[in-house]
């Protein structure tokens, strides 16, 4: 029965992702009577959930407990976008946010790649090698990153970054780099993405990345990247208005602003490698 649900809840590739019952008979190989059995166990035990769309990923294979709380928020905030860059870039699109020394995804936007991406919805990485965990790292203070980081640093891959002075030097690239975080190879070989933190009055919330194979040329769709992280910064945190907003200034969320002259860096930059 367990190997029978395992192979069930692995047809579910994303948040969004909708099956039928025969799609998912179909995918598992299982009988129909069969999947839908273990369907609706998994239904009444939350791991899925069934409306008039298909069944999809319920709150507990979300990891969201009981409650939907802030993850909601940050979700329903970003969902657009992320559909949006997956469409522009055909590339899969990772939402995640930090919990202690890991990053947990939320969503995950599918395309031709996705499924040689071994991330998955409610799953988990060391945020230390990945561009999403360094993302949101890059916005907290030193002290921080060290009490997060410090004990659980170490390699899954040759080009994981293993020790945290490495790491703090890599952090301060990524803001000298208006918040782009980069990485090829050090979470997973042969994957590569890019990434930008949402970010709030007080910090990181959430961070935003496009996934491809190692050799994507990822400095090119990096601004989008970029973008689609402001705008859903901006949509959970909407500026106050004016006077307020100028004296908020220092608070509010920063405005990274992209000229032609800054993008001819990135881009001559990338050329050369200078993402690690």
């Amino acid at each position: 029965m367990v190997e029978r649900m395992t192979l069930i809840m692995d047809v579910f590739e994303g948040r969004a992702a909708r099956l039928s019952l025969e799609e998912v008979a179909r995918s598992t190989q299982l009988p129909r009577s069969t999947a839908h059995r273990i369907l609706d166990q998994l239904v009444r035990l939350r791991w899925l959930e069934h409306t008039a769309l298909g069944y999809g990923l319920g709150r507990r294979a979300l990891g969201l407990g009981g409650g939907d709380g802030a993850h909601g928020r940050i979700r329903e905030a970003a969902a657009a976008r992320l559909h949006d860059l997956q469409i522009k870039t055909g590339l899969v699109v990772h939402l995640a946010v930090l919990d202690g020394a890991e990053v947990h995804y939320l969503d995950k936007v599918g395309g031709r790649f996705a499924a040689a991406v071994p991330s998955r919805v409610g799953g988990r990485a060391p945020a230390h090698s990945t561009a999403l965990g360094k993302a949101m790292l890059a916005w907290l203070e030193p002290e921080d990153v060290e009490a997060r980081a410090a004990e659980s640093i170490g390699r899954l891959t040759h080009r994981t970054i293993a020790d945290i002075g490495t790491l703090h030097q890599e952090l301060n690239r990524i803001r000298r780099r208006h918040g782009l975080a980069f990485e090829r190879g050090e979470c997973f070989p042969d994957i590569a993405c890019v990434a930008a933190a949402v970010r709030g009055p007080e910090g990181p919330v959430a961070a935003i990345s496009l996934v491809g194979d190692a050799w994507s040329p990822l400095e090119k769709v990096a601004p989008l990247v970029v973008d689609a992280a402001r705008q859903v910064s901006h949509e959970l945190f909407p500026e106050p208005e004016a006077p307020v907003r100028a004296a908020r200034r220092t608070a509010a969320v920063p405005e990274e602003t992209w000229s032609p002259q800054a993008m001819d860096r990135l881009l001559a930059a990338g050329q050369y490698g200078d993402w690690q």
